[in-house]
């Protein structure tokens, strides 16, 4: 029987299935990408956890250049085929495959790289932040310090105002969807995209994720959606003063009271959420109107007399 924990993995992705991972190892924009970060990140010699590992394969990038490299993962049938998988590849026999909780995993040794993609758009459903700061405190307490390299290193979200089209053959209805990086022709971008949070995972994150800000409209429409942008910075290349990203699919949500903008005006949106928690948290406090442009003036004119 699933205890509590395992029960809301189930739920909030953490127990995926084995063929959907199919559809990460065909995802070119992740597997170059993360590829580029690892062996960047990777020296010769190095120690590399893992946590949350899947089919293997970013412990299978780690292991062309390191020396250990420790895969955990909470699914057994992941387990199973991730071994199965290594022992077909080179240098795969340097990753050893773990069957255990993220939550509770230490190495045996300290490790000088760790590697974790529980990620999902906005940081929601996988516990990418809730299992790295539990990591992070076991860690000092059983080796002290320093910290081990994170991959990622950091995440910047934004938001973006929309005008989405929720009428298919004629049946009208608001849903969540997630796009890919094209121009969708029933996707009208109201505004430019906002930051909303930088999560720094070298630094104590905080679950919470809670933001209030505006946006200026572009053009006239109607506002009925609120696009997520999640984008990864995987490594920091110090020398060449660039970034290694992985950018998730958009995540459009819609607004349970959609609004007439007119272009110029001034949009506050505001919410909060927990890293982790499911979609509907998000969605269900999502808050969106018209900034009073008339109060707006009065403080202008008096913060121009002060």
């Amino acid at each position: 029987m699933l205890n509590e924990r395992e029960i809301e993995s189930c739920y909030l992705g953490q127990f995926i299935p084995v063929h959907y991972h199919h559809n990460m190892l065909m995802d070119e924009n992740r597997m170059k990408n993360f590829r580029a970060a690892i062996d960047h990140a990777v020296f010769p010699g190095a120690k590399v956890l893992e946590l949350g590992g899947g089919t293997g394969v970013l412990s299978w990038f780690a292991a062309q250049k390191a020396e250990k490299v420790w895969c955990v993962d909470f699914n057994p049938d992941l387990v199973a085929e991730a071994r199965r998988m290594l022992a077909q590849n080179i240098h795969g026999n340097k990753v050893q495959v773990i069957h255990a909780d993220a939550f509770e995993y230490l190495p045996p040794e300290p490790v000088d790289i760790v590697i974790c993609e529980m990620i999902h758009v906005a940081m929601l459903r996988e516990k990418q932040v809730e299992v790295i700061e539990s990591f992070k405190k076991r860690y000092r307490e059983r080796f002290g310090g320093p910290l081990p390299r994170f991959i990622p290193e950091a995440v910047v979200m934004a938001a973006q105002p929309l005008q989405q089209d929720y009428c298919f053959e004629g049946y009208h209805a608001p849903i969540v969807q997630f796009q890919p990086h094209t121009i969708h022709s029933g996707t009208v971008e109201l505004a430019e995209p906002g930051v909303y949070s930088i999560l720094d995972f070298s630094q104590p994150t905080d679950t919470l994720i809670r933001w209030q800000g505006e946006f200026r409209m572009a053009r006239d429409g109607k506002l009925n959606a609120i696009r997520f942008i999640t984008k990864n910075i995987l490594a920091i290349q110090e020398q060449q003063g660039s970034t290694i990203d992985w950018l998730n699919h958009y995540m459009v949500l819609p607004l349970a009271q959609p609004m007439a903008v007119k272009a110029g005006e001034l949009i506050q949106l505001s919410f909060q959420y927990r890293a982790g928690s499911a979609i509907s948290s998000l969605q269900n406090n999502l808050r969106a109107h018209v900034v009073n442009q008339a109060s707006k003036a009065v403080e202008g004119l008096a913060l121009a007399v002060v």
